[in-house]
């Protein structure tokens, strides 16, 4: 298999970049935390749950949220897209399309075949394990971590941690909903943050 060019690497982010430049001319994001829903007491009682289903099966919000993320981040030049499990993944894939870059999953524990890394972060009545594949980032790649939503950033946090521990340099972190008021960003005061909306 002919393994690309630099020149020709450069040249896909260049054609992706303009492409989404020219779908985000003209639009607006205003208006998309209105196509999110509320699901009060879900998955416990008091708990107001972000569903963003109801964004995601309307074509025009679902393109204008992708567009506008990938807008952020096109002069970049990002390497690989990470994203969480499992609704990062709907938002990963289509951003590392657009800029060009390879797709990375990081999953549960147990879920990937080959020799992984892992990481464990702290939920509020226990823990949790994420993995990567060993081969899934090279030293030196410029990464943009990506998840559906930032809000303590216990799962973005291990998601970085993997990152690093294949020598990977997080560039940015991406997502569609930020929940301000759970303080999730004073956690990760190193690194760039994107949302699209925020509470």
């Amino acid at each position: 298999m002919r393994t690309p060019s630099y020149a020709q690497g450069i040249g896909v982010r260049y054609n992706a970049a303009l492409m989404v430049t020219k779908r985000i001319q003209g639009t607006t994001t205003v208006g998309l935390a209105e196509k999110i829903r509320d699901i009060p007491d879900f998955p416990k009682p008091g708990v107001v749950f972000k569903d963003i289903t109801t964004l995601l099966k309307e074509p025009e919000a679902f393109k204008l949220a992708i567009d506008d993320l990938a807008r952020r981040f096109q002069a970049d030049q990002i390497d690989k897209v990470v994203a969480a499990e499992s609704r990062g993944f709907i938002l990963g894939a289509p951003l590392a399309y657009l800029l060009g870059a390879g797709f990375v999953p990081a999953r549960k524990l147990g879920k990937l075949p080959g020799e992984t890394v892992h990481a464990q972060y702290t939920l509020e009545y226990g823990t949790n394990d994420v993995e990567m594949h060993i081969d899934a980032i090279t030293a030196g790649d410029r990464v943009l971590v990506v998840d559906d939503l930032l809000a303590t950033g216990g799962t973005v946090g291990a998601t970085i941690e993997l990152v690093e521990q294949l020598d990977g340099n997080v560039i940015a972190l991406a997502f569609l909903v930020e929940l301000e008021f759970l303080r999730g960003r004073d956690k990760l005061p190193d690194h760039r943050i994107e949302a699209v909306i925020t509470y």
